[in-house]
């Protein structure tokens, strides 16, 4: 394993074996296809599904709700783990949708290191730089995957230089394309000078390898043609000339990302790619907590909750929340204290996930994400230890940028409606807000296609046809400050008062004039954009 230069102690064997990463990119570069290929290799599933296949049999493993699986696209954040070779890989899916950044960017919060995909027609896209940003936050190490290498792209120096402008990071190959489009043979792997060639015929077919002693030894030229050896050779040669060579302790500073060239339709490319962050991806980094941080290699477990899904499975109430576990070896039946309730929580049946098969875990080490069926006790944000008081931090909840009021389509299913909406609030999926004035509730979302969604899978999950409408509110900010000096706002302005699901207060805006109006009139009171979840 890399040497990582802090004086950081060594992990255990088993946790430093752990690769825990999230999948970023913009709507489309291929993600989901990826992240079939992923599990191809380690072994979880025998045949890759496409998004848009026929049958049922050829479904894709991570989009697991029906409006996903109908449309083609990740809504939610879904999570996996298998093998590969001697690591464990813990991988999570994120939704490329702009719409459902709130859900990424949280799950951000449970990885130690990103893959980035890249469209080699498109480039770096406008949810890629956002995804990025936030990962710049947090330090995260990058990998980056240029897929798509078997259609017509752009050229490769182009990519590169995208990448360095816009994301204003190191970029490094570790392989270079041959060819592309039609003409795209394969890659050179730059690492351990092989020569990877495409088998257009079988998609799920591994790439046929080639050892290759440097690029002057004449068995290049038996595969590669002779216009495109020279093109390639040249390209190779200035890319050594002007681009780094590979820092492994700048890769997991964050400062450098190697670029990996291939087609995830084909396979191709993927298998160096897995080995890439097997090698130069982070083990299990401490996680932000107050009053101290957790060190993975702690012996007491904790773990904190990203993420909560309700309804994985229609047939039963259930939700899961996601955890993602800081320190320690956890074992089934192991009782944590629930650090916000400081009550004690056995928990006997957790899950590990295969996307949306799960197995029960009998164990699991800090890296790991596994999941606990619960019915509302854990809500994202919460922290899980064996018994010290220590909560973690930096997992975000971000103020609503579209509002609009809800009813149900029966008035007698009212307490329904409030149910259903407490479940999504509590998952993260929307904020719901009640004002202090009038009946019914308002509900915030990042997206408009948040707001389908919702009606789709309330209908779906709980049978209760609903409608979206209007509201005269535009946004909503959490109000921090004093209590003596939060009632006093509360009383002068009703109207625009409201609660959200935590019982915290909430001024309900029409106008950037009332928020300026406020923060003129109560100076010591904060009207913030972003609430830290569950503080």
């Amino acid at each position: 394993m890399l040497d990582t230069a802090s004086n950081r102690p060594n992990l255990p064997p088993e946790i430093a074996r752990r690769r825990t990463f999230a999948i970023i990119s913009h709507p489309d570069a291929g993600k989901t296809t990826l992240t079939e290929k992923f599990l191809l290799y380690g072994g979880a599933i025998q045949m890759a599904g496409q998004v848009r296949a026929k049958g049922e049999s050829r479904r894709t493993r991570s989009d697991f709700m029906k409006m996903e699986q109908d449309r083609g696209i990740s809504v939610s954040a879904s999570a996996m783990s298998f093998d590969f070779g001697k690591y464990r890989f813990n991988l999570v899916d994120t939704p490329g949708h702009s719409d459902f950044s709130e859900d990424t960017y949280r799950t951000l919060t449970a990885v130690d290191a990103a893959v980035m995909v890249i469209d080699g027609a498109k480039g770096v896209e406008s949810q890629t730089q956002k995804l990025f940003e936030v990962c710049r936050l947090r330090d995260l190490p990058i990998l980056t995957f240029c897929n798509k290498m078997d259609r017509e792209s752009r050229d490769t120096f182009d990519i590169i230089d995208e990448i360095q402008e816009n994301l204003a990071i190191d970029v490094t190959p570790a392989s270079w394309p041959i060819g592309m489009g039609r003409d795209f043979l394969g890659c050179y792997d730059l690492l351990n000078d092989r020569l990877e060639l495409m088998d257009r015929a079988d998609r799920n077919v591994v790439a046929e390898t080639i050892e290759i002693n440097g690029l002057d030894d004449p068995k290049l030229a038996e595969h590669v043609p002779a216009h495109m050896l020279e093109k390639f050779l040249e390209e190779v040669e200035m890319a050594r000339e002007l681009l780094p060579t590979l820092d492994p302790k700048s890769v997991l500073e964050g400062h450098m990302t190697p670029i990996w060239f291939g087609s995830a339709i084909n396979s191709f490319g993927v298998q160096e790619l897995m080995q890439g962050i097997a090698q130069y991806g982070p083990e299990p980094q401490p996680q932000q907590a107050s009053p101290r941080a957790i060190a993975p290699e702690e012996g007491k477990v904790a773990g904190f909750v990203f993420k909560v899904q309700a309804n994985m499975d229609p047939k039963h109430r259930d939700r899961v929340a996601f955890v993602r576990l800081a320190s320690g070896h956890f074992k089934r039946g192991m009782k944590l204290t629930h650090v916000r309730t400081k009550k004690p929580m056995a928990v006997s049946n957790p899950v590990l996930f295969l996307a949306s098969d799960r197995e029960l875990a009998e164990e699991a080490w800090a890296g790991d994400i596994i999941g606990i069926p619960n019915h509302g006790q854990l809500r994202i944000g919460d922290t899980l230890t064996e018994g010290e008081m220590i909560r973690a931090t930096g997992i975000p909840s971000f103020a609503p940028e579209l509002l609009q009021g809800v009813r149900a389509g029966d008035p007698m299913k009212a307490k329904h409606l409030e149910k259903a909406l407490m479940q999504f609030a509590e998952e993260g999926a929307a904020k719901v807000f009640k004002p202090n004035i009038g009946s019914g509730f308002i509900v915030g979302v990042v997206g408009a296609l948040q707001f389908e969604v919702l009606a789709s899978r309330i209908e779906l999950e709980y049978g209760l046809p609903v409608r979206f409408e209007a509201s005269q509110f535009t946004s909503a900010r959490w109000i921090i400050g004093d209590k003596d000096e939060v009632e006093k706002l509360v009383e002068a302005n009703k109207q625009h008062i409201a609660h959200d699901n935590d019982g915290d207060p909430v001024f309900l805006t029409r106008l950037q004039w009332d928020i300026d109006r406020v923060e003129r009139d109560y100076p010591a009171l904060k009207l913030s954009a972003t609430k830290e979840m569950m503080v």
